[in-house]
């Protein structure tokens, strides 16, 4: 069965060139034209993946951000006709995946889009053998699962900000740039901009922060990221 992708944006004419552009790569496209209908759409057909205009009248983007975050860690990729790094920072944060600005082409469209289901893939994975979950102190990564804890507290990632603490957690005390980074969470040479980066490291601090782990990632200025000393 075709991946379903959720198209949420108040423009017919995107909605029209991006399902055209999905459905061109063999996904199955479902769409809304506004953040309320977004979510009675979310909820009936359960999407394997969400295409997310910001902008919206009424209910914006980023509010169906937080209300899908609520219910599960469904990918998100953010659209926006604006270019600023506010809203790229902020979707990010709130837990979106990627981010693509208008005007945009359909092929890189369809390349981000496939490159996050692909990472989303692992999560159906079967229960893993007991050697498969990675502990770095009171850190647990289940690989398969895509599960990841701290002393035992569940912390929900999205898949790529799995695999960006993954990253870390495998060679810990090794310094990794944002190009090497970049390179893990995102695979298929999609561009983004190392800032990108940087609000993904942003939110998995806060996540782990959320149940007590103060430091997950350490900063090494001028170079790039480690996992936490004091992990």
């Amino acid at each position: 069965m075709a991946p379903r992708i959720l198209i949420v944006d108040d423009d017919p004419h995107i909605r029209d060139v991006i399902c055209f552009a999905l459905e061109k790569a063999g996904l199955a496209a479902i769409t809304a034209q506004d953040g309320a209908e977004a979510m009675r759409r979310f909820e009936s057909d359960k999407p394997d993946l969400v295409v997310l205009d910001i902008g919206m009248p009424e209910m914006d983007g980023l509010e169906v951000c937080r209300r899908i975050r609520r219910q599960g860690e469904t990918p998100i990729l953010f659209l926006s006709a604006r270019s600023d790094e506010i809203d790229r920072i902020v979707g990010l944060e709130l837990g979106g995946d990627d981010y693509v600005t208008k005007p945009f082409s359909p092929r890189e469209l369809v390349a981000r889009v496939t490159a996050i289901l692909k990472r989303a893939k692992a999560a159906d994975a079967e229960a893993p053998a007991p050697e498969s979950v990675l502990r770095r102190g009171e850190l647990a990564l289940d690989t398969p699962r895509f599960e990841a804890s701290f002393s035992g507290a569940v912390v929900a990632l999205t898949a790529l900000e799995f695999a960006i603490i993954r990253m870390l957690a495998t060679r810990p005390g090794i310094v990794f740039s944002r190009d090497q980074i970049m390179d893990v969470a995102y695979p298929d040479n999609v561009h983004v901009s190392d800032r990108t980066i940087d609000s993904h490291v942003r939110n998995i601090r806060a996540k782990f922060a959320a149940v007590g782990c103060a430091s997950v990632i350490d900063t090494v200025h001028g170079v790039g990221f480690r996992l936490g000393a004091k992990v």
